[in-house]
């Protein structure tokens, strides 16, 4: 049975640090090219379809600026 995965980004306290990136099995995350008020580039979804759903990102994020939301399909 395959899932479906969905993120929400707090982009304004996302420092830019990119250790989620690395968490991630199926590269779907990654930084923006625009930066926050702060001036970090935050992280954003590049491969919505991609996400599984697995919630490495949020678990390796050292800020919790990442929450997970996983379904079936």
């Amino acid at each position: 049975m395959a899932f479906k995965g969905a993120l929400i980004i707090d982009t304004e306290k996302c420092k830019g640090c990119a250790v989620c990136i690395t968490g991630c099995p199926n590269q779907c995350i990654a930084l923006s090219k625009h930066v926050n008020a702060k001036g970090y580039n935050y992280l954003e979804v590049v491969k919505e379809d991609s996400c599984i759903g697995c919630a490495n990102c949020a678990v390796i994020c050292p800020d919790g600026v990442i929450e997970v939301y996983r379904a079936k399909e």
